[in-house]
């Protein structure tokens, strides 16, 4: 189809509708070719490529589902509570409150507050990351030869930068993140040892425990030894349930979280949410 005129181009662009591809969001996400989500109704379908990121705004109690397809994704999280952005995941916080430097289910991803921004509560991979962040623009230049957004190597960062940007965040609002399907373990001497991938397959499921802005980069861990830029795709649903409440396991499993979800109730009460 020509597309050297307006009419053409227009023509080109409408032919396209109702096309899939193997990475991209599902609008509305209740079209997504799966069997529906056992919990309920789908909010956020969507495939992240290789060396790419998403978004969303995601309503208290929403459950938010991350599946390593191909056994090379690295999703790279950020989390801000959604109408205050200065209330955002706190990687040091949520390893000292929990006495436990590693994610898995029951985990707790907390903010500065000392509330529960959202909790882990599956987790079928046990290959995660809370110590080394994200890829930066200098590391992946030294490592790839280029680290930009658009380039064949773009580090999480540089994305996270851009994802930020489109819910009106600047660069000085991007804290450490945390990482889901590549695992580091601390050696009894200090050293970190990387472990990579549990394979094709794995997922994590978390639960907002407030509204909640997410950034999702899925992008190669920095300490990912091998010299090719490997990355494989990264599968995102999400679908509307029910935050934990009093007396669910999750809330009376360990003093600390039992005390985070206080402060988080407290606060949603405060202001007429819950």
């Amino acid at each position: 189809m020509a597309t050297a005129t307006t009419y053409g181009a227009r023509a080109h662009a409408r032919a396209q509708e109702g096309s899939r591809t193997e990475a991209m969001p599902v609008v509305p996400a209740g079209a997504w070719p799966a069997p529906p989500c056992e919990a309920g109704h789908l909010v956020w379908a969507e495939t992240v490529a290789a060396g790419n990121y998403t978004h969303k705004v995601l309503a208290r109690g929403t459950e938010l589902r991350l599946t390593d397809l191909r056994g090379d994704a690295c999703a790279h999280l950020l989390l801000y509570a959604a109408d205050r952005p200065w209330e955002r995941l706190n990687v040091a916080d949520t390893v000292k409150v929990q006495w436990n430097a590693y994610l898995g289910e029951g985990q707790l991803l907390l903010s500065d507050q000392g509330r529960v921004l959202a909790s882990l509560v599956a987790d079928t991979s046990g290959r995660h990351d809370t110590l080394c962040g994200t890829s930066t623009l200098v590391r992946n230049t030294q490592r790839y030869g280029d680290g930009t957004p658009q380039s064949a190597s773009p580090a999480g960062r540089e994305l996270f930068k851009l994802a930020a940007a489109k819910n009106g965040l600047e660069p000085r609002d991007l804290p450490p993140s945390l990482s889901f399907f590549q695992g580091v373990e601390v050696r009894d001497d200090g050293p970190l040892d990387f472990t990579g991938s549990a394979g094709p397959g794995g997922s994590v499921t978390l639960r907002a425990e407030q509204d909640v802005t997410v950034l999702l980069a899925n992008v190669p861990h920095p300490a990912d030894p091998r010299t090719e830029y490997v990355s494989t795709p990264l599968e995102v649903l999400a679908w509307r349930a029910a935050a934990t409440a009093p007396g669910d396991p999750l809330w009376e499993a360990t003093p600390e979280g039992r005390r985070a979800f206080l402060n988080t109730a407290e606060f949603l009460a405060a202001r007429g949410i819950a």
